[in-house]
């Protein structure tokens, strides 16, 4: 699989490159550790923005106003955290941003209003956003000289975090104080990468032997990508919008749908989203195994029909013990769409791949949301969550599409 970023690292045991065996394990463990870290981290500060607003006296509208601080800042620096993994490589930035996220996770628990939050929200989102490109690439590079499709089990590690950070949160939620709570997670933060950092750190992304050979056959650097390259970068990560649209969806409307229109109990809507998310990670352990046996062509088609058929279930199903169903199926269905999409523009355009996938994907989660409440607003809830239906099923239409980029 050729990659065109970072063209002056050498490999292992190669002219100029370190003649020590490449520790592909450490590295895989280490970038996992990072990957559960980021879902981690913004699940504990998810966990407790209802007691933010409360201390800030944010109403619902200027919340809302200041939470697009997050999107904002990821939004900003995805595209220059593609950049900086070309010029430091993406194994420093990692870190570098594991450090950031850390350190600013405590900052919005210090603000009394909600213009302060939003500025604050900015640095987090920045930090967030520069980490997700950062890890991501670095997971190609690893996923490349491995020779294996191990990107799902990456996100899987993100879901495993998320999940142990909202549960936690979720505990700890009434004896402590947001300051002190999120306090308490920089320091596990910085902890962490402080352990798993210098993994990182001490050794150069590894190569693909081919990657050196097509991208510098003559020591040159790499011509830029083709259009037709570009197209498909593009492309991709129009996939990923589809995927993380859904994800968005289901977060904040999920609940709401089983409770409001299936009159199920507050108990039983809680868990609408965590049956989606539990779906989701085990979906994403078995990722591997399903792309190195479907390849990864059927994998988005299988995955994107899938999670159709579970929303359209999850939407229109008269009980809630049906629509339960429907959305842990979705979130089976949706589970790889977003790794192997994200991964297979890395392949073909480095981190700028990454980076563009990656700001695209998060585009349709912050789309979903909103766009699901004015058609709730317009028709129904149950018709406006189809719409994730609809493109779940654009994502296999477009996976099938981009089959002969795919190297299925």
């Amino acid at each position: 699989m050729p990659q065109l970023n970072k063209l002056r690292t050498a490999l292992p045991g190669g002219p100029g490159g370190n003649t020590a065996p490449l520790p592909s394990a450490r590295l895989r463990t280490a970038l996992t550790v990072f990957f559960a870290l980021d879902g981690f981290l913004f699940a504990g500060w998810v966990v407790r923005i209802p007691a933010i607003k409360h201390q800030t006296g944010a109403s619902a509208s200027t919340l809302g106003l200041a939470l697009l601080g997050v999107s904002a800042g990821a939004v900003i620096t995805m595209m220059l955290t593609g950049r900086l993994c070309h010029r430091f490589g993406s194994h420093a930035v990692t870190v570098v941003c594991g450090v950031l996220l850390s350190l600013s996770i405590a900052l919005p628990a210090q603000t009394h209003s909600a213009l302060s939050l939003g500025l604050v929200l900015l640095v987090f989102g920045a930090a967030y956003g520069g980490m997700n490109v950062a890890m991501n690439s670095a997971a190609v590079d690893l996923v490349s000289a491995l020779r294996r499709p191990v990107m799902p089990s990456f996100h899987a590690a993100f879901s495993l975090g998320g999940m142990i950070g909202a549960g936690l949160g979720g505990l700890v939620a009434g004896g402590l104080s947001p300051a002190l709570h999120l306090f308490f997670l920089t320091g596990i933060g910085l902890v962490v990468t402080a352990v798993a950092g210098p993994v990182l750190l001490r050794h150069p992304a590894p190569k693909a032997p081919e990657a050196v050979v097509a991208a510098a056959p003559s020591g040159r650097p790499a011509q830029r990508l083709s259009g037709r390259a570009r197209k498909v970068v593009l492309l991709f990560g129009v996939i990923a919008l589809c995927t993380a649209y859904g994800e968005g969806a289901l977060a904040d409307w999920g609940a709401l749908h089983l409770e409001q229109d299936l009159h199920a109990r507050p108990g039983i809507a809680a868990a609408g989203y965590s049956l989606f998310a539990l779906a989701m990670t085990a979906g994403r352990l078995s990722g591997t195994i399903l792309l190195e046996r479907l390849g990864q062509t059927r994998t988005l088609v299988a995955g994107g029909l899938t999670a159709a058929a579970g929303m359209l279930l999850g939407s229109l199903a008269p009980t809630a013990w049906l629509a339960l169903l429907g959305f842990a199926v979705t979130g089976l269905g949706l589970a790889n769409i977003f790794p192997v999409a994200v991964g297979r523009a890395g392949e073909l355009a480095g981190p700028g791949g990454v980076a563009a996938a990656s700001t695209l994907g998060y585009g349709g989660m912050l789309l979903g949301p909103p766009a699901i409440g004015f058609l709730a607003d317009w028709f129904s809830l149950p018709v406006a969550l189809t719409t994730v239906a609809v493109l779940a099923g654009a994502a296999a239409a477009l996976g099938y599409g981009a089959r002969k980029a795919a190297h299925s």
